[in-house]
């Protein structure tokens, strides 16, 4: 077992404190169709316009597997490196909500489609984790109660009721806020490479419940030595958050909490809590379920599922390269640890920055024009990569024309600025040809800029000769002088010549 890294820890009056964290993350399944109905998953639709009888819990209406989210299921499995359990059972979750019309969910307990897994994360100071994955299983959705469309009254809406969830569980492996907004980012990441979940937080599609406890320095050691859990602390569920930024928020105040909480003489209560992100607090909700509370027991109108090991085969060959592999990918043409995990973070990323190499950009130029450039002027319009105004190619087009000196880098954000808003796809014609703002290479023009310079600034002639790395102040004006379309590197050059300043100046 591959250790994790160091735990955050925490001060309190009586020492320092542990933070121990797992997740367990819904994320609902890509399909046209619910888990066990034909009725469609579309989001947005009016209130119950899309429940089958099964759904609403009709009686005598039996469940029918749906094929596809099974394969999404396995598909995901694949992904995070994971067992595939070629037997597994579903199983009755009795509970009671207004929303939940049958009085049970149908879910999956002692045998889940999928097994043990690992997913890495990648922190921000470049330090690689894994975290383990103890499970993944399907189950069906509730409904949703609506408690704000009547003054007296609540209503339902059973559109969700029956949608296919997948439920990832963690191990408790993380050990920072950090490091479990970092693994909801990646786990995100993969099933929309994927394609087994499209990752929309704000509707829905995926949410996570934060198990947070804290324990002593040493506590976590002696739970991966002997696997006793009574060396964690007792630890509280944050239900439903759905943001890395909440997540992180929601752990840093639940494990002050605890310990202030243990310190002040009190007990930590095993309980499920909300996290308010306006008060940036978490809040009991109840006390925590046991699984026996469930009762569960082997759904009687599901047969066992039984998988095909040459179909999960065909699934495995059927994998598109996932953040790591591509990370890898990336990080052999050149590219930092770092700027690589940015790239491989969002697929549509990834995909456009290929899409510069193709249109023949130089990996480090490209991203390092993304990063400095492209980025910034996307987040500040609130734009996807997909909906920027810029084609790849024609941000691979301005990274080439500096590469080949015939604009500067200053003239390249020019010419970004001009194509955000024309949006002609090709600036190297239509912006930097029709516009005159071709780099000045021509060494007679340049000549006559330094010139230019010497002769309105005599007094620098003779200070750059005492101090030469004022050469520096030089260049900026003859830059100046030609409106920044001359060649810096020809200046230079030209300058050290004119003034008779030693290379290293």
């Amino acid at each position: 077992m591959s250790a994790p890294a160091k735990a955050k820890t925490i001060k309190g009056e009586t020492g320092d404190w542990e933070i121990v964290i797992g997740m367990e993350v819904h994320a609902q399944v890509l399909s046209e169709s619910k888990l066990f109905s034909g009725a469609s998953t579309r989001f947005g639709a009016d209130p119950n316009s899309q429940v089958s009888f099964v759904d609403a819990g009709f009686p005598g209406m039996l469940p029918v597997i749906n094929e596809k989210c099974v394969e999404q299921a396995v598909r995901t499995g694949l992904g995070l490196k994971a067992q595939i359990n070629m037997s597994s059972i579903f199983d009755r979750k009795n509970y009671f909500y207004p929303d939940l019309p049958q009085g049970y969910q149908i879910s999956q307990y002692k045998n889940p489609i999928v097994g043990e897994g690992e997913v890495l994360i990648d922190l921000k100071d470049g330090e690689t984790i894994p975290v383990g994955i103890e499970r993944l299983h399907l189950e069906q959705d509730a409904g949703k109660s609506l408690h704000d469309q009547h003054p007296d009254s609540s209503y339902v809406d059973l559109n969700r009721s029956g949608i296919a969830l997948m439920e990832i569980v963690t191990k408790p492996h993380m050990r920072s806020s950090e490091e479990a907004a970092a693994f909801l980012k990646k786990l995100r990441a993969i099933v929309r490479y994927l394609g087994t979940c499209d990752g929309n937080m704000d509707e829905g599609s995926m949410r996570a419940d934060v198990n947070v406890s804290v324990c002593k320095i040493g506590g976590y050691e002696e739970f991966r030595r002997t696997g006793s859990f009574k060396t964690l602390g007792t630890r509280c569920e944050i239900k439903n958050v759905n943001s890395m930024r909440f997540i992180a928020q929601a752990v840093e105040y639940e494990a002050r909490r605890q310990v202030d909480l243990i310190e002040g003489g009190g007990t930590v209560v095993q309980e499920t809590r909300l996290f308010d992100s306006r008060a940036g607090e978490t809040r009991s909700m109840r006390s925590k379920e046991e699984a026996h509370d469930y009762r569960y027991f082997p759904d009687p109108d599901l047969l066992p599922l039984e998988l095909d090991p040459a179909w999960v085969e065909a699934i495995r060959a059927s994998l598109p390269e996932l953040p790591d592999e591509k990370k890898a990918r990336f990080m052999a043409l050149g590219l930092s640890a770092y700027d690589a995990a940015v790239l491989v973070s969002e697929r549509e990323t990834a995909d456009y920055f290929e899409a510069m190499l193709a249109a023949g950009a130089e990996a480090k130029a490209a991203v390092n024009w993304l990063n400095n450039e492209y980025f910034g002027r996307l987040n500040k319009a609130g734009l996807a990569i997909n909906d920027g105004p810029v084609s790849a190619k024609a941000n691979a087009d301005i990274v080439a024309m500096v590469a080949e000196g015939l604009i500067s880098g200053k003239i390249a954000k020019d010419v970004l600025d001009i194509e955000w808003e024309t949006r002609t796809g090709d600036p190297r014609a239509a912006i930097v040809e029709a516009r005159g703002m071709k780099q000045v290479t021509d060494t007679g023009a340049i000549d006559a800029a330094i010139e230019a310079v010497i002769a309105a600034n005599p007094d620098k002639v003779e200070e750059v000769k005492a101090k030469p790395k004022l050469a520096g102040w030089f260049v900026g004006q003859v830059m100046k002088q030609t409106g920044g379309k001359a060649n810096p590197a020809a200046v230079n050059a030209a300058l050290k010549v004119r003034l008779n300043l030693p290379d290293e100046g």
